[in-house]
């Protein structure tokens, strides 16, 4: 299996909350460090990116925002007009279809055509080229929206290949298809937290995207995980600890936070073991990290992480 860095475009993708904007800036910064150029596509997102980077606001047209990395905070207006000049190459042939009225409501109605418009415009950057024929990007990366979501946009391209005439349109899409379920060019990765639900919509996200969108999965990153503190068997003490003090008791709140603390380490051992059990991706687990601002230095740190 490559290495997720040498991907031509990867997916990340999970439930909101888990990290997915932090992990994919990390894998950026990472790619980056390797000579590739990279772009970090988001879709119609709350913009947080910049804010991790520590660079300016991210707008919707790609922009440069560090060496070898560009970034684009896709909206579906914005993208669909970018990509029909992309497709269509003609300023003239792209006026003469999507401005005119009757097609712009027909566009603005068709269900799945937002969401195909950020996901047309980040294929379209995998074999985009300059004029000397090299390629812009060695890696696009899609920071997916939240999981069901997420899920909705990457079936839009089959809906597309199965239900729409022959033309363009199911041309692009059957293109795009091909390389998103090629190995070799292609991987999602999988952001989780090690915590019950997260690992249980992880889990069945996992059987969607692969079972139902043939999509090849790259890695899995297990977010957010705490160092163990205590054994198995000291765990089991502090269960029992809280309730064998008296009231007032001054090591009440140390044994309370003791208990806290060791049912939170179970919980994430259990996780990540049913996590791994039901998941046969390679997975990498990275560290909660105690920083006053998550910015650009902890980015990096998890960066080297991935690496």
């Amino acid at each position: 299996m490559p290495r997720t860095t040498d991907l031509s475009l990867v997916f990340v993708v999970g439930k909101g909350g888990a990290g997915k904007t932090t992990i994919s800036a990390a894998l950026a910064l990472a790619a980056a460090r390797r000579g590739k150029r990279v772009l970090v596509a988001m879709c119609n997102a709350k913009e947080r990116l910049s804010y991790l980077l520590e660079v300016d606001p991210i707008g919707s047209h790609n922009q440069a925002v560090l060496p070898n990395i560009d970034a684009v905070n896709m909206t579906p207006q914005t993208a669909l007009e970018e990509y029909g000049m992309m497709v269509l190459k003609l300023e003239t042939l792209y006026r003469t279809i999507f401005e005119n009225r009757i097609v712009s409501a027909f566009l603005r109605g068709t269900p799945g055509l937002e969401a195909w418009s950020m996901l047309g415009k980040t294929f379209f950057h995998t074999t985009e080229t300059d004029r000397a024929g090299q390629k812009r990007y060695d890696l696009v990366i899609l920071d997916a929206p939240s999981t069901g979501h997420g899920l909705e946009m990457l079936r839009v391209p089959q809906v597309i290949v199965d239900v729409v005439p022959p033309g363009l349109l199911r041309r692009e899409a059957d293109k795009a298809l091909a390389l998103f379920r090629d190995p070799a060019r292609c991987g999602v990765l999988l952001v989780t937290l090690p915590e019950d639900m997260p690992t249980s919509e992880s889990i069945e996200l996992h059987h969607a995207l692969t079972h139902e969108l043939h999509l090849p999965m790259s890695l899995v990153v297990v977010n957010g995980v705490l160092p163990q503190l205590f054994e198995d068997s000291q765990r089991s003490v502090f269960d029992e600890l809280p309730a064998g003090l008296p009231a007032g008791s001054p090591l009440l709140p140390l044994a309370e936070a003791g208990h806290v603390r060791a049912t939170r380490e179970r919980v994430q051992q259990e996780s990540i073991e049913r996590l791994t059990r039901a998941v046969a991706v390679p997975h990498i687990e990275l560290p909660y990290l105690f920083v006053p601002e998550f910015r650009r230095e902890a980015v990096e740190s998890l960066a080297h992480a991935l690496e």
